[in-house]
């Protein structure tokens, strides 16, 4: 792949000057060198592909949307005015505290360098402060819209790793999700 480089960074001049642009040893200098990190972001320093950061990507996302449903339905215990959705509240601190033990487990019968990271993005951050504002029915009405949208999504991300993922332990841990958070997201719908 190096090589593809070299021979790109010496077919620039040639090019560059057919486009109209002047072929100055400014220009082809940079030319290469973008095309050489380009070669060396997808390849590594040394030449050997790079382990594709799906299985990571995947595994924060998903660890994500259990600590926004865990710490989002914590808040209906103490602002829902509402029994059906506090009892929802309570399925989702269990079932998603397991979705993670069993996230975890995953990742420890399958040695990788893949880390659990549960960091909120912005806009699950952002639905967690909007929410630690609301009481009783401004509440329930937010809530039963956050968690039909997380749920969505996470069925989503779920569906595509499942499919196309890249750590084989992790597509069948999504695959045994999609039915679990499919009944999540149609008992969320029923809130409305």
């Amino acid at each position: 792949m190096r090589f593809k480089s070299f021979l790109l960074a010496l077919a620039l001049p040639a090019s560059l000057s057919a486009c109209g642009q002047d072929g100055s040893e400014e220009t082809v200098a940079t030319e290469a060198n973008s095309m050489m990190e380009s070669e060396n972001i997808a390849l590594g320093n040394d030449g050997v592909s790079v382990a594709s950061s799906g299985a990571q990507d995947f595994v924060n996302k998903a660890a994500a949307s259990d600590r926004f449903e865990i710490e989002s339905s914590k808040l209906a215990e103490a602002s829902s005015m509402s029994p059906a959705v506090k009892e929802f509240a309570a399925m989702m601190i269990k079932a998603h505290t397991d979705s993670t033990a069993k996230l975890k487990s995953t990742l420890a019968s399958n040695p990788s360098d893949v880390v659990v990271n549960d960091v909120l993005n912005a806009e699950q951050q952002a639905q967690l402060d909007e929410l630690k504002t609301k009481k009783g029915a401004d509440f329930d009405t937010a809530y039963a819209a956050a968690q039909v949208g997380g749920h969505e999504k996470t069925l989503t991300e779920l569906r595509s790793y499942a499919s196309n993922g890249d750590n084989d332990a992790l597509k069948t841990f999504a695959q045994d999700l999609v039915p679990i958070v499919t009944d999540h997201l149609n008992q969320a719908r029923k809130l409305k």
